[in-house]
């Protein structure tokens, strides 16, 4: 279970109709890219931990609170049968990111980067600021075309 693909965890960020079409990208071997779905690929940015940082600095609460918010991190495939997995992404993130600036993603990504999570894999602000505006992208078209935001997560 805690096996990593060529010693990172994989987090492709994806936007899907709903909690169903999600789960179906585990059909698909290699992801959400290769089902040929909206993706942004990244590395060792977790759905749990740090997006729900990232919430936190966003919209001014807890990170317990961010945490605990409905779909924040929810697990929506069955345990058993991954790794990978699918995540849901909270609600509340992604209006934050659809609405934030540009100007509010780099002010974002300077606290962001100070999160032991993004020091541990040495990402500093201009990288966070970079995975901010790819995230912001993505959920910007999954608004446009109604649909949510989910984390396909290969341990």
């Amino acid at each position: 279970m805690d096996a990593k693909i060529g010693g990172m965890t994989l987090c492709d960020y994806f936007s899907a109709a709903d909690d169903q079409a999600a789960v179906a990208v585990l059909q698909s071997p290699g992801g959400p890219g290769r089902a040929e779905l909206d993706a942004f690929l990244l590395k060792n940015i977790d759905p749990v931990v740090a997006i729900a940082q990232l919430e936190a600095i966003m919209t001014g609460c807890s990170y317990e609170e961010a945490s605990e918010r409905p779909r924040s991190g929810q697990l929506l495939s069955s345990p058993e049968d991954g790794p990978p997995f699918v995540v849901s992404l909270s609600d509340t993130l992604f209006d934050a990111l659809v609405t934030a600036t540009q100007d509010d993603l780099v002010r974002f990504a300077e606290p962001w980067s100070k999160t032991d999570e993004l020091r541990q894999i040495r990402i500093g602000a201009e990288a966070a600021a970079d995975v901010l505006k790819g995230l912001a992208g993505l959920a910007q078209r999954a608004r446009a075309s109604g649909q949510r935001l989910y984390c396909w997560w290969a341990l």
